[in-house]
């Protein structure tokens, strides 16, 4: 088979699968409908979040295009950023971290509700294509030491990030860059101390440099983890490095 007949083929193949993925969806929508996660109400637009929750969320009013902290006004570049710019190129938050996505998250991160991933995966989704941001190459949920994933038994990055790759037709990287060693929990540091805890936490495969690539975490405090990975993607020749986030305190 020729090259433009090959090409043709894998696009069929493509809409193909895309169109039972779809009807499987809806087929599951209709026996298991979406019920709202923060109040039991019937949920909506696909989203097992009610409409009034929905409209409950912390949503930042404005952000710094930087590091996504809250600023007075758009496009204002925050102080932190102005003396330490970050690695990445820019940020992207969908919420405050303040209830009920604290709920959401810790409800996720340390009582493995993955319901809980999905809705902030889709959320998250939702703001990225409203801030019409550039799509990147791939996605990459930041990566667990494997001691702390076989504790955990999953990464809630991850499953915040598979509902990005569906939703962007984004391959996720899950094996080619790894975290080489345990760091110490970060929420006990302060920001000079979070940096030096993940200095070299981090390890790309050779050869593996994509044009650009969006880092998704679940939530974005300082941004040293975000950052350390950014540099180390720098390193490797990624042109663009972008951050999501369900949520950025």
């Amino acid at each position: 088979m020729d090259e433009t007949k090959t090409k043709a083929s894998l696009s069929l193949g493509g809409r193909e699968r895309g169109e039972r993925g779809s009807l499987l969806h809806a087929l599951l929508e209709r026996l298991y409908p979406p019920r709202c996660l923060l109040c039991g109400a019937p949920g909506q637009a696909g989203l097992d979040l009610c409409a009034g929750c929905l409209a409950d969320l912390p949503r930042a009013r404005h952000a710094c295009p930087n590091c996504a902290a809250p600023v007075p006004a758009e496009g204002v570049v925050c102080g932190r950023c102005l003396r330490r710019p970050p690695r990445f190129d820019a940020a992207l938050a969908a919420f405050r971290y303040d209830e009920p996505l604290v709920g959401l998250v810790t409800g996720l991160k340390f009582h493995a509700r993955l319901a809980h991933g999905r809705l902030l995966g889709a959320l998250l989704a939702e703001a990225v294509r409203a801030a019409d941001v550039p799509i990147p190459d791939c996605i990459l949920p930041v990566p667990l030491h494997p001691q702390r994933l076989r504790e955990r038994g999953f990464n809630q990055a991850l499953e915040i990030a598979r509902p990005l790759a569906r939703a962007f037709d984004r391959p996720l990287i899950l094996h080619e860059v790894r975290r080489s060693r345990p760091t110490r929990p970060q929420m006990a540091l302060d920001a000079r101390a979070r940096r030096g805890n993940v200095r070299g936490a981090f390890a790309i495969r050779p050869g593996f440099a994509p044009a650009s690539v969006a880092l998704v975490d679940d939530v974005m405090t300082t941004g040293s983890t975000l950052d350390e990975l950014a540099r180390v993607f720098r390193r490797a020749g990624v042109e663009y490095v972008s951050v999501w986030v369900a949520a950025r305190a």
